[in-house]
């Protein structure tokens, strides 16, 4: 399992070796070069077609239909989880919208503020890569997993993100149901400026506690509670560029969120747009 470690020696030396670090660990994963990047269209559909249906135990899977095809030996791994009201289906469009750029998305099918139905869902996963008679047979890449999820999903995903086995997360709006100190990978916390359910002061101060890890706290302008709901909205475009930066190497999403002139940083969709020391320590392209 890929882990990122950022120990004292590292933060010694200004956030040098932590950027080496982290640079090292993101190489060592599938490369965009042999899984096809969409050249920064991350809102637009991916290359895939999707496949999608329930397990039986659980969970929905949202998968590439033709797995392993489009030079995409392996594909890494994105764990859901709803928000309080909702189903999967108030997110079959964007959950369709990651598989189609290459992930194999295991949505959980109730909800719960626990990380453990998602990580039910990467266990089945794992089980299905080992079963020579499965279609997932050789295909999963276990070794680089996400997880997201919308409101109280959202809070759910950082809970996931403390097993090992999952290396970066993107709550949507998420609410503070567990704890983002025990985050061992970069996190992208993202929030509605006019989001009356989960207030932003609530998702900003979930960014400050994480700051053991690369962490940023995104605010899309204007934007109330439902803005992920469905097709993912504006933040469906962000989600897929972080996923596809840390999960497949992609640069070309690099430059989305790292760097002295970071696309993100600037742009008119945020309100606010912050990284920690040591989001801002990880190089740009």
């Amino acid at each position: 399992m890929r882990k990122l470690t950022w120990t004292a020696a590292a933060l010694a030396f200004a956030g040098v070796l932590a950027t080496q670090t982290f640079a090292s660990a993101e190489g060592a994963g599938p490369s965009a070069a042999t899984c096809p990047s969409v050249n920064g269209n991350w809102a637009a559909p991916g290359p895939f077609a999707v496949t999608s249906g329930s397990n039986g135990t659980g969970h929905t899977i949202f998968r590439p239909t033709d797995l392993g095809g489009l030079g995409c030996e392996k594909h890494p791994v994105i764990l859901w989880s709803n928000g309080a009201a909702a189903v999967v289906a108030a997110y079959t469009e964007l959950l369709t919208h990651l598989a189609s750029h290459g992930f194999i998305v295991a949505a959980g099918e109730g909800r719960s503020s626990s990380g453990q139905p998602m990580l039910d869902g990467l266990d089945y996963l794992a089980r299905q890569n080992a079963d020579p008679n499965s279609v997932f047979a050789g295909k999963v890449d276990v070794e680089h997993v996400g997880a997201t999820g919308h409101s109280l999903g959202g809070g759910a995903a950082v809970g996931a993100g403390a097993d090992p086995r999952v290396d970066t997360v993107a709550p949507l709006l998420g609410g503070p149901f567990n704890k983002p100190a025990q985050l061992h990978g970069p996190a992208l916390f993202t929030a509605g400026q006019r989001d009356g359910l989960v207030w932003p002061s609530v998702v900003r101060s979930q960014y400050d506690q994480a700051a053991q890890v690369p962490a940023i706290y995104a605010e899309l302008r204007g934007a109330g509670h439902f803005e992920a709901s469905r097709d993912g909205g504006r933040l469906r475009g962000p989600l897929t560029a972080w996923f596809r930066f840390h999960l497949l190497a992609d640069e070309h999403a690099r430059g989305e969120f790292f760097g002295p002139g970071c696309g993100y940083c600037t742009s008119r969709e945020w309100s606010a747009f912050t990284r920690n020391p040591k989001a801002e320590a990880i190089p740009g392209p």
